[in-house]
């Protein structure tokens, strides 16, 4: 089987070495193509919660503020704010002579419409929360808001870069099952021209964008399910970048035949891989069992087998590359006899199989893991195995996107393999406070820990960062010893982009702050110099 594999790889090394001895068929240069695993759902930025939604999304909608190249929050909409000295008062003042895709000019009373949006109950949205402390939101003039809070709040002006709304096109209806969220009507850089379900997204570019008008005059996103099939888009020119996976980099991304036709960009991701477990499940509902599970877990194992080792373990809800990060919290030590040890003491013993037995119950479950993305279908394969040596029955279940996002909303899974991409700010109430169980709301896993909410709540009023740390540092201890999820690694983002595309300046954000001032040179003989 392995000199099968073996074989495999060297034949597809030897095809690639040699198909890519020319460059990627040329194409229309003014168009930027893009592919994602999955379709969008909703493009309406309250309801586009998913990673294919919110990408999709970003690029229509602005909200009053963002994060520059250096992640230092500058503004958006908003030129410039006031924040008052008990930190309780914004001021933000609003561009002037932004219009909407339709025409009609941005104003406060768009903004003070989207505050009522996300705060209205009637509205299934994840973000409400960092509404919350929010006590008044007023239109003082046509381009002057003032926000107004109960008590100071730490994430304040990370919140208002949620994509501002339309008021004069979604008042009075009904936002969720809004036509907008298909064809959605924004400020952004982009506007919705075409979207064929499962197959393609075509967005145009908006040449009135206050920022200056983009370089491409469409920005398309290709529906490509198979990472196989959209590595070949990517390497005949179908698409013009795409996220590598480890084997894919390993084998292709430092070869001097592709680095001839590709720049690759690797940075650690602002983010992590793990475990979720329903909580509300009687099999999940004793973190002694969720740290045995942990201890049979092999990571470096995972890390070396399916990262190859382009990632880092990860050891609760902080990255190490946050601010909040505790680097004292060690994590849990790969140990198959602790973990049986631990389940004997509650009670699981070896059936006739081998599988673990209490109750009459076999030790089995089923773990979600969504359908296009290769290295959850490899983590999965290889926990599964091991944890087949202490005695447990892990069955795969691999689903499209859409069908995963439908069983994670309404609560109907056992155990989930995800990923969280993170905000910079540390604020954990989305994901963690026990009040953000609702269907749609990102606390899946009905977590519940007094001592975190209180936490959680604490540090959001805290707007000096060094205290703040003392508290999340606190919080990440606690989230490691009740194990809601086994928290698995932090993955390294590694980028592969077609040279034909200039202006790519990879900085603490990333690469993506400036995408729409990429270009392509007008001589093709600059494109792969």
């Amino acid at each position: 089987m392995i000199k099968k594999y073996a074989i495999v790889v060297l034949f597809l090394i030897l095809s690639f070495n040699i198909s890519c001895e020319k460059a990627p068929k040329i194409k229309e240069p003014f168009n930027l193509t893009a592919a994602s695993s999955a379709d969008a759902k909703r493009l309406l930025p309250l309801f586009a919660s998913d990673s294919a939604s919110a990408d999709i999304s970003g690029r229509i909608f602005n909200g009053l503020t963002k994060y520059d190249k250096n992640l230092n929050i500058v503004g958006d909409l908003a030129e410039r704010w006031q924040i008052s000295k008990n930190g309780k008062e914004i001021i933000f003042y609003l561009r002037k002579g932004v219009k909407w895709h339709d025409g009609v000019e941005f104003t406060a009373e768009d903004v003070v419409f989207t505050y009522k949006a996300i705060t209205d109950p009637k509205n299934p949205t994840p973000y409400r929360s960092n509404y919350g402390p929010v006590k008044e939101v007023k239109a003082l003039d046509k381009y002057t808001v003032k926000v107004v809070y109960e008590k100071p709040f730490a994430p304040a002006l990370e919140s208002w870069g949620m994509g501002i709304l339309p008021k004069h096109l979604l008042e009075g209806k009904d936002l969720f099952n809004s036509p907008l969220n298909r064809m959605p009507v924004g400020t952004g850089p982009y506007k919705m021209k075409e979207w064929i379900t499962g197959q393609r997204v075509i967005l145009e570019r908006n040449d009135n964008y206050f920022e200056g008008m983009p370089f491409f005059e469409k920005f398309i996103t290709r529906i490509i399910p198979d990472p196989s099939t959209m590595f070949l888009e990517l390497r005949f020119g179908g698409i013009d970048f795409m996220a590598l996976n480890p084997a894919q980099y390993k084998y292709y991304g430092e070869k001097s035949y592709f680095r001839k036709y590709f720049n690759v960009y690797r940075y650690p991701s602002f983010g992590y891989t793990y475990i979720g477990y329903n909580l509300k499940d009687s099999l999940f509902s004793d973190k002694r069992l969720r740290k045995a599970i942990a201890h049979a877990i092999n990571k470096k194992e995972i890390i070396e087998g399916v990262l190859l080792g382009y990632g880092t373990p990860c050891t609760g809800p902080f990255p190490p590359s946050s601010w909040a990060f505790n680097p004292y919290v060690k994590d849990i030590e790969y140990n198959p006899e602790k973990a049986r040890k631990i389940l004997y003491e509650l009670g699981w013993r070896a059936g006739s199989d081998g599988i673990l037995i209490k109750d009459g119950k076999r030790f089995s479950f089923v773990l979600l893991v969504n359908q296009g993305n290769e290295v959850r279908l490899k983590t999965a394969q290889i926990i599964k195995e091991q944890l087949k040596k202490v005695g447990i029955e892990l069955n795969i279940r691999v689903l499209e996107w859409q069908s995963f996002l439908e069983l994670v909303t309404k609560r109907q899974f056992q155990a989930v393999l995800l990923g969280w991409s993170l905000s910079r700010d540390p604020d954990l109430y989305d994901i963690f406070h026990s009040s953000k169980t609702r269907p749609g709301e990102f606390n899946f896993v009905s977590y519940s820990n007094k001592e975190v909410d209180s936490l959680i709540e604490k540090a959001r009023e805290i707007l000096d960062r060094e205290k703040r740390k003392k508290l999340y540092w606190r919080i990440h201890e606690l989230i490691a010893e009740d194990q809601p999820y086994t928290f698995l690694y932090v993955p390294d983002t590694i980028v592969a982009v077609n040279k034909r595309i200039k202006g790519i300046e990879p900085a603490p954000a990333g690469i993506w702050y400036n995408y729409i001032f990429w270009y392509v040179p007008k001589n093709r003989l600059d494109w792969y110099n």
